[in-house]
């Protein structure tokens, strides 16, 4: 029998620590990642702890380019609109198709889980 420390298969959310121009710094959880030919992509939710916070929020889906320097990795603003509106639409697919497959295998007819 082989036995695992609990905190090597903890499940949770994938959390970067975003920190703005004026160094207010922000929990995001990251809900999906595309790569281009332009480049990597990453669509963030900002976290909040409190399941409250999150329903009082806009739930506003955040869209940035990882930028690579020395070895170290970067979230910036995509500048170019044509770039933005393409990558955009591309997590907008992505999440829709994968949000309508969730409804698709609820079964209407069985009883709901309490």
């Amino acid at each position: 029998m082989v036995l695992f420390m609990a905190e090597e298969f903890e499940l949770g959310p994938d959390l970067v620590s975003v920190t703005d121009d004026d160094g207010n710094e922000y929990t995001f959880e990251v809900i999906d990642r595309i790569e281009t030919d332009e480049g990597r992509y990453v669509a963030l939710l900002e976290y909040y702890e409190d399941p409250d916070d999150f329903l009082e929020s806009d739930g506003e889906v955040i869209v940035l380019k990882v930028l690579e320097e020395d070895g170290e990795s970067y979230l910036i603003q995509i500048e170019d609109e044509e770039e933005f509106d393409e990558i955009s639409s591309l997590f907008e697919e992505r999440l829709s198709n994968l949000y309508d497959d969730d409804e698709e295998t609820e079964d209407p007819d069985s009883p709901e889980k309490e």
